[in-house]
């Protein structure tokens, strides 16, 4: 299964009018942060009035940027569908040290292969995504995501964009509080 529209194709909470999109990539520990007040905000704002929408934005100095996002996008095409997929994003992001590298190019998992990697993600999510890793129509899901954020100007994660505009100087430092307040008055 290859979704069709836009909100198809994100992870997505919330099913409001107004339109957060975040770019995130899993490993970065600001889009951990940003990632994890995503929840708390929808609750905040309430889940009929904001629907948030999450793009994978993966970056080549996170070394297994590549394959942490094509397995959380195969989590996508689960029967869970983007609950599976965010219960992945979440356990990446409780372990995310584990799936990085010191400096971005050195480290303990200089030996570690994409396959250790699709395994440490199972036993942390508990969702087993091995066999939609290799679904080849996923190629088009995550060919995708790249290139709505290259066609939006995404070059950072986390990047923000209310009712699609880009909010250049929203930060994954401010309290959810900041958050619901600039989407009340986009």
């Amino acid at each position: 299964m290859v979704a069709s529209s836009v909100s198809d194709k994100a992870l997505t909470l919330g099913h409001g009018p107004a339109l957060l999109e975040v770019f995130l990539e899993p490993t970065c520990p600001f889009s951990v942060r940003a990632f994890n007040k995503l929840s708390g905000l929808v609750s905040l704002a309430g889940e009929d009035q904001l629907s948030v929408r999450i793009y994978l934005q993966s970056q080549p100095w996170h070394m297994f940027s590549g394959v942490i996002v094509r397995c959380i996008l195969a989590a996508k095409t689960l029967p869970e569908g983007n609950a599976a997929a965010l219960k992945i994003m979440q356990a990446v992001g409780e372990h995310r040290e584990e799936f990085e590298f010191e400096d971005h190019c050195r480290g303990q998992n200089m030996t570690t292969t994409p396959q250790q990697i699709i395994e440490r993600i199972e036993k942390y999510s508990g969702i087993r995504v091995s066999e939609a890793f290799d679904k080849p129509e996923l190629q088009q899901l995550i060919k995708w995501h790249c290139k709505y954020s290259r066609q939006n100007g995404i070059h950072v994660s986390p990047t923000f964009m209310i009712n699609g505009l880009i909010q250049a100087d929203m930060g994954s430092g401010e309290e959810i509080s900041q958050w619901a307040e600039r989407i009340r008055n986009a």
